[in-house]
């Protein structure tokens, strides 16, 4: 009786401040995921610096894979393929995986897999969930991403909706610099909410008249910053935890509102979320009572897997993997890559 081989796949993510390589076995099994984060260095300057962001992962890249394929136990020998982030993301950044994940495929004489960035989010919920499986629909909610997305099957997509102007995430970061509380913002307006009325001011929920799944978020930001300035003119004082729980609860009912809209149009039965804002406990608990309430079955990583990470390049470039896809050693960094593009 021939057992199936397992597959082995050396991943490498480095699209934006976190340097991370991850060996992941089989496309849903996680050998190792090591993640070296640059958060505190950019936080000095309010935000990622690309040049700063670039210059750490070259410094880091080389120590991240080496305590990666250590965790795992395993050798270059035995790894059947390198998976590494092309696109999008910080040009410079993604450059140091690129060229890091072909110098590492032909010294090994691996076959070379790019993964493109939004993708890897999607494909963090199988890590998890194992018995997930396409189709089902994806709210994809990262630092510079906010995507509705069908997952028809593995590795192929079809885009629903998308944002217009600010992600989500970077909304969060906007408006949690203007409140005080600084970067990054999305984890510091979570907490700080908890404490806040979120009915306390009622900021703007945008909708794309022509466009029922797309997204835009750079009103209810200029609503908060119009807000906090009309409170200073007056002389008057604004509770942070009521601005940001109120903020927050109109970016939440938005992002619901516009993903429960599809499950009903699609009439799917699964429905996850994914990317750095899917960490968010309120959007977590909303999306999570909606799903309830209309049967369907909810997924979501991890908040270690909504991150940024390589453990879900690793998962996606599996997939990718034994769907054929190859790229030679012209792989270029792609910093506005779409996805579905090759």
């Amino acid at each position: 009786m021939n057992e199936k081989k397992d597959i082995l796949i050396l991943a490498i993510e480095s699209s934006c401040d976190e340097t991370a390589a991850a060996v992941v076995r089989n496309g849903r099994e996680i050998l190792s995921n090591i993640i070296y984060s640059q958060i505190d260095l950019h936080t000095l300057y309010g935000g990622v610096v690309p040049e700063i962001a670039s210059r750490k992962h070259i410094e880091k890249i080389n120590q991240v894979i080496e305590k990666a394929l250590a965790e795992a136990g395993v050798s270059l020998q035995d790894i059947d393929a390198v998976g590494v982030t092309y696109g999008p993301g910080l040009v410079g950044a993604l450059l140091v995986g690129v060229a890091e994940a072909k110098a590492i495929a032909y010294a090994a004489g691996k076959p070379l897999v790019g993964v493109h960035h939004i993708e890897g989010h999607i494909a963090a919920n199988f890590i998890e969930h194992r018995e997930l499986e396409p189709p089902f629909l994806c709210l994809v909610v990262s630092g510079g991403h906010t995507h509705l997305v069908r997952v028809r099957d593995y590795g192929k997509f079809d885009i629903l909706g998308r944002t217009r102007d600010d992600a989500a995430g970077e909304a969060f970061d906007k408006v949690a610099r203007a409140i005080g509380l600084g970067y990054p913002g999305g984890p510091k307006i979570d907490k700080v909410a908890k404490e806040g009325n979120p009915d306390a001011v009622q900021f703007p929920r945008a909708h794309v008249e022509d466009a029922p799944y797309d997204f835009s978020f750079s009103g209810v930001k200029s609503a908060v910053l119009n807000y906090i300035n009309g409170c200073k003119m007056k002389g008057e004082s604004f509770r942070q935890a009521d601005v940001a729980a109120s903020f927050q609860k109109a970016v939440t009912d938005v992002l619901v509102g516009n993903a429960m809209h599809a499950v009903e149009e699609f009439g799917v039965d699964k429905f996850a979320i994914a990317g750095g804002v899917a960490a968010n406990s309120a959007l977590r608990q909303a999306m999570a009572q909606a799903c309830e309430e209309r049967g369907i079955k909810f997924y979501y990583p991890s908040p270690i897997y909504c991150t940024d990470n390589a453990a879900m390049i690793g998962v996606a470039a599996y997939y990718e993997y034994i769907n054929g896809t190859r790229h030679g050693w012209d792989l270029n960094a792609v910093p506005n890559l779409r996805l579905g593009e090759r």
